[in-house]
């Protein structure tokens, strides 16, 4: 006799108005709030603080912008113990899972490189942005994902451990060093000074994973001679990537868990106060830099520390509280991730926008004449500075009515 399924899993959601409100991150990107800060209000406080969270910064530290990747990769980690749960509910085999797992690392690895070609004249086989880094370690993670807590923990000790040895056990590059060689200026490293002592061996572009990649990536066809990445980023960051991931593995058991909310709740807070003072103190004393790009280990504690206390925020409000409704807008952008991401990166952004110019642009001008006589002169003016920040506002707006069709019609796009 067949056994019955068990009953599906319930579905929080909190992680759905986390994942909405990071992708709402990188949609507001259409906005240019930085650019706009910069030319139109370089002296307001509340402005500079805007552009600075809503920028990445160049090497080490962290703005709010910097954590949409590793929140996103968190959220990855988090759902996973649920849709295990989903699975099992289904009576699908140990096999089967693994054999979709291991097809989503691959698609996701794929679709990274496919994003990242759509500009170019041919396929840019590089590994280092969000998708492709999630893909390269989801199979591990699914294996950890049937793991006790104790072994998850260990696996993430190992990975921090290990990747830190690793880059400490490389030779650092001498002090004569010639980094514009590797295409670092002498102007990027007059605003972000090298690291020195034990530090130094993480300064970008002369590390351990920026060496793996110099010969990695050359066995890959490249439209040009293959050049160090401006940016700093490299593949071997997948590894640390795992312990972010679970990190949220971890925290998805503890929500997925018997407990009562308020243990969950306190759970969450405590790992994060815990992860977040121990990424800030390694950065601090020297130990281990905190380098978003290279995605060192402190950068990983760091990170997922903030990425538990928010998870808290929202679970204490949305799924404790039960105020879901008020974050309904971001549970619509959560639900469909993948769909958003994949529609920013193929630039819906100026598709949309292009439209409003060509079918309502006419309206401008009567609307700033308007505005005109219903305001005080210098706050008319401010909203000059700032008008062009109302097209992308509306295009925002128009993204998510696309969203919310779909969820309306129950259209999710999954891997």
């Amino acid at each position: 006799m067949e056994k019955p399924a068990s009953p599906l899993p319930f579905r929080l959601s909190s992680l759905d108005a986390f994942r909405g409100f990071v992708m709402f991150l990188m949609m507001a990107e259409i906005l240019h709030i930085s650019k706009v800060a910069r030319e139109q209000f370089p002296d307001n406080a509340v402005w500079k603080q805007l552009a600075f969270n809503t920028s990445h910064v160049e090497w080490t530290g962290c703005s709010l912008h910097d954590l949409i990747q590793p929140s996103f990769t968190f959220l990855v980690g988090a759902a996973l113990p649920f849709s295990l749960a989903s699975r099992r509910a289904k009576n699908q085999s140990f096999g089967r899972m693994l054999l979709h797992a291991c097809c989503r690392g691959f698609f996701l690895v794929a679709l990274g490189v496919f994003l990242r070609s759509t500009h170019s004249p041919r396929t840019r086989f590089t590994f280092e942005d969000t998708l492709s880094q999630i893909g390269l370690g989801y199979v591990f993670l699914f294996l950890l994902g049937f793991c006790k807590v104790r072994w998850q923990v260990l696996a993430l000790a190992v990975v921090l451990v290990g990747y830190w040895g690793a880059f400490a056990l490389y030779p650092a590059s001498p002090a004569d060093f010639d980094y514009s060689a590797v295409g670092v200026s002498p102007e990027w490293i007059q605003k972000n000074p090298l690291f020195t002592d034990l530090a130094a061996h993480w300064n970008k572009n002369s590390n351990l994973a920026w060496t793996f990649d110099q010969t990695f990536l050359r066995h890959f066809p490249h439209e040009e001679p293959f050049k160090p990445n401006v940016g700093g980023y490299c593949t071997l960051s997948f590894i640390p990537t795992l312990g972010t991931m679970i990190l949220g593995l971890l925290a998805g058991g503890w929500l997925k868990g018997d407990a009562t909310k308020s243990k969950k709740l306190i759970w969450l807070v405590a790992a994060g106060a815990v992860s977040l003072a121990a990424g800030f103190l390694l950065d601090k004393y020297g130990i281990c830099p905190s380098v978003k790009r290279i995605w060192t280990p402190a950068w990983t504690l760091y990170s997922g520390g903030w990425c538990f206390l928010i998870l808290a925020g929202f679970y204490g409000l949305v799924d404790c509280a039960g105020w879901r409704r008020l974050f309904f807008p971001l549970i619509v952008i959560g639900m469909n991730s993948i769909a958003i991401y994949f529609l920013v990166h193929i630039n819906l952004h100026n598709f949309v926008l292009d439209s409003l110019r060509i079918n309502l642009g006419f309206l401008a001008d009567p609307l700033l004449d308007l505005l005109r006589k219903i305001m005080r002169p210098e706050t008319f003016e401010d909203v000059v500075k700032a008008q062009s920040l109302v097209a992308p506002a509306v295009a925002l707006f128009v993204e998510w009515l696309l969203l919310f069709w779909m969820y309306r019609n129950k259209i999710f796009v999954r891997i």
